[in-house]
């Protein structure tokens, strides 16, 4: 999957369809042997002899050495919150995927093989990942053939000027990423795909791969027919993967960890005698820089940036005399494009705006804001494009310092930030189709930001568990 900033990772699958005999199994040790099966011929990727320093407490000496250390280490991070008497198997190589200059594939990692009706199977007739079908039935299911997960990583990030020039992977293992993208995060990521984070399901067509559910369609509940997935036909579960907000999560762990986990959901509130229709509460994007939004609401007058053609501004160099007085004291609404949000937040905060919302340039689903910038003060949120036009036309009658359109940027803790009204955390169903991104992630509304998002964020933590991470939670209620 092709993505622009922030770089994206993709999910792949090769599944094939297998059952196993039975064999004699055993108990379950208290943790799991996640082994990299290093898959790169001699000279690159895991075996790329470039000279390299030691960084954040990866002690390789090579550019090769470096990467398997960081596989390595995301490996037992897993391992060790996971049981298992089978080692797990992970075919895993560096090689080019696809980029340009402005977006990456960062990575594709899945279930190299899935199986039905296995010793032990908890459910009959339901497709596992061969990494959970093993630690269920006690023995490699594989019988030692392949490995479980199959996972390629891009080896030209950030070295080519054609592949996302000065983004490349952070090595280290401290989370000192700076401008690059912190690698273990990514394989955390990865990696839990292929321990089971996804389904088996066409989830475009909504068809059961040869007339058989994944486990994970047991959890997957529509949540405007309160039904799950096992229940609907094709149909049904082609319109919820792209429902918007219309598929949640029931697996008893993680609903039980989600209010300690998810936090209110952010909130922008338009009033005013001149707000007109426009008055209502706005879903908003959360931003990675500057302060989050709080109990105690940043309330302004909203003001509009007006610095390109159509009444629409970008904020993107210091704002004109006339700009800056408008937004002085106010909320500045700018358009998001041409430079970084953080660029914005600081270009109208220079200009004395208390705080900014920012209207998206295309139609598509309301994510966050990346960036970093430890010297923006003023909260920011994101706004969809169509919003982002009903702002904008109720401050057609604004004056040079005055709109009469009030802005309140706070939380609703009626809401938690990812979760639907049964406080169910939300899986991501854009009303786009996306290829290795639909169903198989959490939702991008989730505050704070989830390892298993689509999009990778800067503020993530490594963690897997709550009370920061739903991830293992998950895994958790498909048997790991």
């Amino acid at each position: 999957m092709k993505a622009n900033k922030p770089a994206r990772w993709a999910q792949g699958l090769a599944a094939l369809a297998l059952a196993c005999c039975a064999l004699a199994s055993s108990a379950s040790h208290a943790a799991a042997t996640i082994t990299i099966v290093n898959a790169n011929e001699p000279g690159v990727g895991f075996n790329d002899p470039t000279p390299a320093l030691p960084v954040g407490g990866n002690t390789g000496t090579t550019l090769g050495q470096q990467r398997l250390i960081a596989f390595q280490y995301a490996a037992n991070i897993w391992g060790a919150r996971l049981t298992s008497d089978v080692a797990v198997r992970v075919d895993a190589a560096f090689e080019p995927l696809d980029c340009d200059a402005t977006g990456a594939v960062l990575g594709a990692a899945g279930a190299y093989e899935i199986y039905a009706d296995f010793l032990n199977a908890p459910r009959a007739r339901t497709w596992y990942p061969s990494a959970l079908a093993s630690k269920l039935a006690g023995f490699d299911v594989t019988l030692g053939r392949v490995p479980h997960i199959f996972a390629r990583f891009n080896s030209r990030l950030g070295l080519f000027d054609d592949c996302l020039p000065g983004s490349g992977f952070y090595l280290g293992l401290d989370r000192q990423f700076g401008t690059g993208i912190d690698l273990v995060t990514v394989l955390l990521h990865e990696m839990a795909h292929g321990l089971g984070f996804q389904t088996f399901t066409d989830d475009f067509s909504g068809t059961q791969l040869f007339g058989l559910p994944s486990i994970w369609d047991y959890y997957l509940v529509d949540n405007r027919l309160n039904r799950s997935w096992v229940s609907l036909n094709p149909a049904q579960r082609a319109a919820s993967a792209v429902s918007g907000n219309g598929l949640s999560w029931s697996g008893p762990r993680v609903t039980a960890a989600v209010p300690a986990v998810l936090a209110p959901s952010s909130n922008l509130n338009i009033s005013g005698e001149a707000a007109g229709s426009a008055a209502r509460n706005y879903a908003v994007g959360d931003a990675a820089f500057g302060p989050p939004l709080g109990t105690t609401a940043v309330v302004g007058q909203l003001m509009p940036v007006v610095d390109q053609a159509f009444d629409t501004g970008l904020a993107c160099t210091p704002l004109s005399p006339a700009n800056a007085q408008a937004v002085r004291g106010n909320i500045a609404l700018v358009d998001r494009g041409a430079c970084g949000f953080a660029v914005k937040a600081r270009v109208v905060q220079a200009a004395g705006a208390i705080g900014m919302i920012v209207a998206d340039n295309f139609e598509g689903e309301l994510t966050g804001m990346s960036g970093t910038d430890p010297l923006v003060t003023i909260p920011s949120v994101r706004i969809t494009l169509a919003d982002g036009i009903a702002l904008r036309a109720a401050l057609q009658g604004r004056s040079r310092t005055r709109s009469g359109v009030i802005a309140s940027l706070g939380v609703d803790s009626t809401r938690l930030a990812g979760a639907d009204a049964s406080r169910r955390v939300l899986l991501y169903t854009p009303s786009f189709y996306a290829p290795g991104s639909t169903v198989s992630h959490y939702t991008t509304a989730a505050k704070p930001n989830q390892l298993m998002e689509p999009a990778i964020n800067t503020d993530l933590t490594q963690a897997v568990q709550p009370p920061g991470d739903l991830t293992l939670p998950l895994l958790q209620d498909i048997g790991w």
